[in-house]
């Protein structure tokens, strides 16, 4: 009897795959809507790392003296006064609005709805950028770190500056257990193993005494064959054509 593969096992919710989402220090959201609107000002009291995520955290005070954490940028120290509102000086750290953002302005922590608490570019290092404001239709075209570009509404908040921790990536692991400790924290699959590799019992793909292989699978194939390419209008590296007229 076959066992089952990898995608079922992580689909079945057991405590093997399972988010450890109670080592978290926070969700690192911003405050509602109505809070916000009041506008104000925040002091950052503390820094702390969290071990589901790569960005280090700034733990702020409010004129209340309410607590909460938020995900550092670059350039801030602890004791220096944050700004959040619909207007706002621009400097690392200030929570606005996107439609107040200046074109060509690093920012980060970015919400695709309206107060849901910010949603995308939430890793270290990274840093999106605002590049047009299209009045008309209240948008805002943003290049993400992956150079894609999206639109978001002009009610979207947003922080100013790049994340901290950059150079996280440049630090070598050096050892199997680090980087198992460091896919565990945030629920990555360590190591990952080719099902080609594999026995023939464990995977659709494994038992093969050579890598070449048909991985195509159909769209209603049942879960312990559903590996591979789903589905796919194509495989393999596309044949461009010679052009004509060109000297052999």
């Amino acid at each position: 009897m076959g066992k089952r593969i990898v995608q079922q096992a992580r689909g079945a919710g057991g405590p093997r795959y399972r988010s450890p989402s109670h080592r978290s220090v926070s969700n690192a959201k911003y405050m509602d809507l109505q809070d916000f609107n009041k506008g104000g000002v925040l002091q950052v009291v503390d820094f702390s790392s969290d071990p589901v995520r790569s960005s280090p955290l700034m733990k702020v005070l409010n004129e209340q003296f309410e607590s909460t954490y938020l995900i550092a940028p670059n350039g801030v120290s602890e004791g220096d006064v944050l700004e959040y509102g619909a207007t706002v000086s621009v400097n690392p750290g200030n929570i606005t609005v996107i439609e107040k953002v200046p074109e060509g302005t690093p920012i980060y922590n970015i919400e695709l709805v309206p107060g849901d608490g910010g949603k995308i570019v939430r890793a270290s290092g990274l840093a999106a950028y605002v590049m047009s404001h299209d009045r008309d239709r209240e948008k805002t075209v943003v290049r993400l770190p992956s150079k894609d570009k999206v639109e978001i509404d002009f009610g979207c908040r947003a922080t100013i500056g790049s994340i901290a921790g950059g150079g996280r990536v440049d630090k070598p692991l050096m050892k199997a257990g680090n980087a198992h400790k460091d896919k565990a924290s945030r629920n990555k699959l360590y190591p990952i193993v080719s099902g080609v590799h594999m026995n023939a019992i464990d995977h659709p793909h494994g038992g093969r005494t050579h890598l070449g292989r048909n991985d195509c699978a159909k769209r209603n194939a049942p879960p312990g064959a559903k590996v591979g390419n789903i589905a796919p209008r194509r495989t393999g590296v596309r044949k461009t054509k010679i052009a004509e007229g060109a000297s052999g």
